[in-house]
């Protein structure tokens, strides 16, 4: 850690880039506070993150203790057949890990008691040189930097820019978590250990292992993760799909555990329709699958005299860039930077910051943009429901 200064920052959202902010601004002689609106721990959310080289550097500028390897190997693709034969495979190295073990190693380094849960914000202010968070209990803390980590629906950029939200994409990413030992043998086998695919017109399902519970990477106690993208029309299907089984209309999500049955029950059943064997029993082996609506978020500012956004609060990269967490980390790093650079200048720093970030999100925005309309609109926007009676329509 560097030497500390007499700076104090305010971080909205006590997710994987509020903790990114916090761990690396601490790193550099802030004092942080992390703030976040849930006041239930959120260390049973999420599957799988691919481990991207920001998140190790984020992790090493701070400091931050973590097991080697920081995830699941896995050595090579599969692309499967739809009978589940393999139609092609590729060495390809990548490191799996999840947001779990992400979220916990992180939350072990920050220390407890700046760490604020149950705190919802409702107002901010800036006056000079400070910057003034106001929360709804009654509460407020004045910092001299304000950074909004509170993810898509991001209470500081609604403050900030009203007409800025996330825009569906015309599809969502059903997921899902299968214990090891809960998967037959054989399909185990061919699942383990590899990034495996299959595709099919307007959709396409992907699985890899990750850490288990308890963040274990031990053999036989981790974890399949799979994500499997299904389009759904905005006004005529996307309601029923995000509203969960207590009849409540979520914005951009299902939690595991709290899909509608009859949702749910649609899902399997086409899971059993279109999917290739082995991921027919992934999906009929998932206790509690979960659903989250794609989207798409872009932002002409990032910095605000004092107030800056960060991860998905700013921009919201498609998950096909596997790189969600990784911007999130790389906007804490580049931060951390330009302050250094300006003394801790703060409007300084944020001039130096921005405009890369900007362009970082842009340029993932178009990234994800162009393999989500490769993946799941080439033809047209609907789901196929009869694989080989579209297939041979499609010759």
């Amino acid at each position: 850690m560097m030497n500390k200064t007499s700076k104090r920052a305010i971080v909205i959202g006590g997710s994987l880039g509020g903790l990114f902010t916090g761990i690396l601004l601490q790193s550099i002689g802030w004092e942080v506070h992390i703030y976040e609106r849930s006041s239930h721990s959120l260390d049973s959310r999420g599957g799988g993150i691919v481990l991207q080289p920001e998140i190790i550097e984020a992790f090493e500028r701070a400091g931050v203790a973590y097991q080697q390897p920081f995830g699941v190997v896995a050595h090579e693709r599969f692309y499967l057949n739809q009978d589940g034969s393999i139609a092609t495979n590729m060495p390809m190295r990548q490191t799996l890990t999840s947001w779990n073990l992400l979220y916990g190693t992180m939350r072990r380094h920050f220390p407890p008691g700046r760490y604020h849960q149950g705190k919802a914000l409702t107002k901010v202010t800036q006056n000079g040189e400070q910057v003034t968070a106001i929360f709804a209990d009654g509460t407020s803390d004045t910092g001299d930097l304000l950074i909004g980590a509170d993810g898509a629906n991001s209470t500081v950029r609604k403050l900030l820019l009203p007409n800025h939200n996330p825009e569906y994409a015309g599809y969502v990413a059903y997921r899902g978590l299968v214990d090891e030992r809960e998967l037959d043998a054989e399909t185990a086998a061919m699942l383990t250990e590899r990034f495996v695919f299959y595709q099919f017109p307007n959709s396409h399902i992907l699985q890899y292992v990750i850490p288990g519970e308890n963040e274990s990477l031990v053999p036989g106690e981790r974890r399949f993760n799979w994500v499997w993208y299904v389009n759904y029309d905005e006004t005529t299907e996307l309601t029923p799909i995000l509203t969960d089984k207590n009849g409540k209309h979520r914005d951009y999500s299902i939690a595991p555990g709290t899909i509608a049955p009859e949702v749910e029950q649609q899902m399997r059943l086409y899971a059993n329709q279109v999917l290739a064997p082995p991921f027919q029993k992934l999906v009929a082996a998932t206790k509690e699958p979960f659903v989250q609506a794609i989207l798409d978020l872009t932002v002409p500012q990032m910095a605000f005299n004092r107030i800056a956004l960060v991860g998905d609060a700013a921009f919201i990269p498609r998950p096909h860039t596997a790189s969600g967490v990784s911007k999130a980390a790389a906007n804490a790093i580049a931060l951390a930077d330009a302050l250094v650079n300006q003394n801790h200048d703060v409007s300084k720093a944020l001039n130096e910051w921005e405009p890369e970030q900007l362009r970082l999100g842009m340029y993932l925005r178009k990234a994800g943009q162009a393999l989500g309309e490769r993946s799941q609109f080439t033809y047209g926007k609907e789901r196929f429901a009869n694989l080989f009676t579209e297939n041979a329509a499609l010759r």
